[in-house]
């Protein structure tokens, strides 16, 4: 019994043995199941994609809950064109005014002009920057966000338009964003109170003529500050038509300027609407580079 007992033993354990070998790791592998995987990348917070749209309404602020990017070919009111990065060193989000934000705008304004393919300006377009939320903040996000969006009118109190297809390129060529020729509407006083637009070949008295960037000084608010927009939409005006830039350029055409709201401005948005208006007559066709005979001086 004691050497059937022996043999038993011998046989289990060259069974245990073969076992072992069959589970051994291959290709030179130690078997060791703890030390072969790459360690996983420390866990941070999100940051957005651009070239995405948004179904809901532009926010300053975007956390991760509410962040739903779509296709843009699905109905939508916000198409992110870029994201970039801020300086790290601030304990809270950059506010309104700040160096920082106003870089951040400045690098949206430009990268928009390339998505769109002019200055976002010329057409009915809304540029607006979004930041991450305190909470994002706090665990590191240094994200901002440049947004884009459709609107119905540039005049005073302008809505968000739902639209479908991605603004990439919308302003390279001719398009119904862009802005043209405008009929005039006078308010109680002498001056231009709302621009309406309409196709060139029908009557109107205005033309949307460009944009001049002001310097970065205070929102205007005297009527001497708002002399260099003035002198700088005419300089805009002159380079449209094809005419002399001198002190007769007054008595061709009158001009409408439109800068960005004291808010925007705050933000860094210099670039102000230029249009030309004829308070004597009204024309049928665009004057762009019509020169002195589409826009002679007036004698009276």
């Amino acid at each position: 019994m004691r050497v059937r007992r022996a043999v038993t033993l011998v046989v289990a354990a060259v069974a245990a043995g073969a076992v072992l070998a069959a589970c051994g790791a291959p290709g030179g592998l130690d078997g060791d199941l703890t030390d072969d995987w790459a360690a996983l990348p420390p866990a941070g917070p999100f940051t957005p994609a651009a070239g995405v749209c948004q179904v809901a309404d532009f926010t300053d602020t975007v956390s991760l809950a509410a962040y739903a990017p779509v296709d843009c070919a699905v109905p939508h009111r916000v198409e992110t064109v870029h994201v970039g990065t801020l300086p790290g060193t601030r304990a809270t989000a950059p506010a309104t005014g700040s160096t920082e934000l106003r870089g951040a705008f400045a690098e949206c304004d430009t990268r928009a002009a390339g998505y769109v393919g002019d200055d976002w300006r010329a057409g009915r377009l809304r540029l607006a920057v979004a930041l991450p939320t305190a909470p994002g903040w706090a665990a590191g996000a240094r994200w901002f966000r440049c947004d884009l969006s459709e609107l119905n009118t540039v005049e005073a109190a302008a809505t968000v338009v739902t639209r479908t297809g991605s603004l990439r390129d919308a302003l390279k060529g001719a398009s119904p964003l862009r802005l043209g020729c405008q009929r005039a509407r006078s308010g109680r006083g002498a001056g231009v109170q709302v621009l309406v637009p309409v196709e060139c070949p029908a009557v109107h008295e205005a033309e949307f003529v460009g944009v001049w960037k002001a310097p970065d000084r205070p929102y205007p608010t005297k009527d001497v500050d708002w002399l260099p927009l003035y002198a700088g939409c005419r300089s805009v005006l002159a380079r449209y038509v094809g005419v002399p830039d001198d002190t007769r350029l007054r008595f061709r055409s009158g001009v409408v300027v439109r800068p960005p709201g004291p808010g925007r401005w705050r933000v860094g948005d210099r670039g102000v609407r230029c249009y030309l208006w004829l308070s004597d007559r009204t024309v049928t066709a665009s004057l762009k580079g019509g020169g002195p005979a589409a826009l002679p001086v007036r004698t009276k």
